[in-house]
């Protein structure tokens, strides 16, 4: 996916605007230089963070986002404005962690592809198809995979004292999220609950066209459980980590832990069904149940 985002950025700004044969200011690094891919992929991941944030947390706020909930009492004054900034103040940091996983993509370390016939994917399903079979299989394994290995990341991240203190208790300074609290932590946050999504193409042969699908998916559905709307049907609020249980899980911090699915707080004993919540729709005077989540606060 990587390539795909660089190549562009090369063709379209940095080729014929940065690194020209005028300029004598910047190193002579060819394109296919570790150091040049870097740097350019860099301010391309930072540029691209804050379109799709603007992008999508701007659309849900003005046509998705239920405002009624910003009339709760626990909303913060200023924030919107304070979610906004803490994004910014994100970027940098997160950017280049996520950076450095792309170069090792671009540099051929991951197990991404964009051609079937390169990848001999039949031998994975032992069904002769031309590899169609396990690319469609891939799509829910992406999703499993990631859904555990963000579990398991979220709920350390809340377990241990000095990482939920300095690292993850940022992102619960909203109680009452809007859409633009998505992307509102500590950019060591941020990137550690990314982890699962690099360490997938890493581990199993994942298209790159699909993998930048899933990569924009996952910044909507990011979107998507911060605001309000429930759009979760009764009953596949069983199944689905939507709206309702994130927005519980900001005020009960102890609970629903997962990204998609309810799987692994089920399997854990973390569920918390939004049906039972004190105010299911989760827009008004409740308060946490215990006094752990308290500390939390």
């Amino acid at each position: 996916m990587a390539d795909l985002l660089l190549d562009w950025a090369e063709e379209a700004f940095w080729t014929p605007y940065v690194w020209t044969k005028e300029q004598s200011l910047l190193p002579n690094w060819a394109v296919d230089d570790a150091r040049r891919q870097f740097v350019d992929l860099y301010f391309t991941v930072c540029v691209g963070a804050v379109v799709m944030y603007f992008s999508f947390a701007g659309f849900n706020w003005f046509f998705l986002f239920d405002k009624k909930a910003l009339d709760h009492p626990k909303v913060l004054p200023n924030q919107v404005r304070r979610e906004i900034w803490c994004f910014f103040k994100s970027v940098p940091g997160g950017s280049a962690l996520t950076t450095a996983v792309f170069v090792a993509e671009i540099r051929g370390h991951s197990r991404l592809y964009d051609d079937l016939r390169e990848m001999n994917l039949q031998k994975y399903t032992g069904v002769d198809d031309g590899g169609w079979l396990y690319i469609g299989l891939s799509f829910f394994a992406f999703l499993f995979f990631t859904d555990m290995g963000i579990y398991w990341i979220h709920r350390w991240l809340h377990t241990f004292p000095l990482l939920y203190k300095y690292i993850h208790k940022p992102h619960h300074t909203w109680l009452i999220t809007s859409p633009w609290a998505s992307h509102a932590f500590h950019w060591a946050d941020g990137f550690l609950q990314s982890v699962p999504y690099h360490l997938f193409v890493f581990l199993f042969p994942f298209h790159k066209v699909f993998y930048l699908v899933m990569y924009i998916f996952v910044n909507v559905w990011t979107v998507s459980i911060h605001d309000h709307n429930y759009f979760v049907s009764e009953s596949m609020e069983d199944y689905i980590n939507g709206a309702a249980h994130h927005n519980g899980h900001h005020v009960y911090f102890l609970y629903n832990y997962g990204q998609y699915f309810t799987l692994w707080d089920r399997l854990m004993g973390t569920h918390k069904d939004p049906r039972k919540y004190p105010d299911e729709k989760i827009r008004s005077h409740f308060e946490p149940d215990n006094k752990q989540s308290k500390k939390q606060q």
